[in-house]
């Protein structure tokens, strides 16, 4: 797995479909983590949310999850809720690498985190594959995308380094 590097204007659009997302359904939280654990961006209410153990334990959870698919049968279960008291958490993934999970309460519908998830996911979907393009492209600029330096000469990388 590659590293993420994350351009200011993907990452802006990624914050704004949060938002959307967040407002659309009325959630406290609307969080998009690598499957890593490490969280991207985050639209909400996070007074009291530790964000860093809150998307190791989603990435917990998909990876859980997964398991239990293989054991079934099944190549993933791509979506997931958990249903509590005060708060459910609904989880999609993004392709293979991102999660996106959404904090709501009893005032809003599941039918309607679903729906607004889903396109949601989509629209995530297109931006980070912009992005990985964008990261190929800046990939090859450098030569082979495996050592940076390989293309210079030794007197190329001197200079750099004097």
């Amino acid at each position: 797995m590659s590293f993420l590097v994350l351009y200011s204007e993907e990452y802006e659009e990624i914050k704004n479909i949060l938002m959307n997302l967040k407002q659309e359904t009325n959630s406290r939280i609307a969080l998009i983590v690598e499957k890593n654990g490490q969280p991207i961006a985050f639209a909400g209410e996070m007074d009291g949310v530790d964000t860093t153990s809150l998307g190791s334990l989603v990435a917990g959870n998909v990876a859980a999850t997964e398991g239990l698919a293989r054991m079934l049968g099944e190549k993933s279960f791509p979506l997931m809720f958990n249903e509590g008291s005060r708060e459910n958490l609904h989880i999609t993934m993004i392709g293979d690498r991102f999660i996106l999970a959404v904090l709501f309460d009893k005032k809003t519908s599941l039918g309607l985190v679903r729906l607004r998830a889903k396109n949601a996911a989509l629209k995530l979907e297109r931006v980070f594959s912009k992005l990985e393009e964008k990261m190929k492209k800046e990939k090859d600029k450098l030569g082979t995308g495996e050592n940076p330096l390989e293309d210079l000469s030794e007197e190329d990388i001197d200079k750099l380094f004097k």
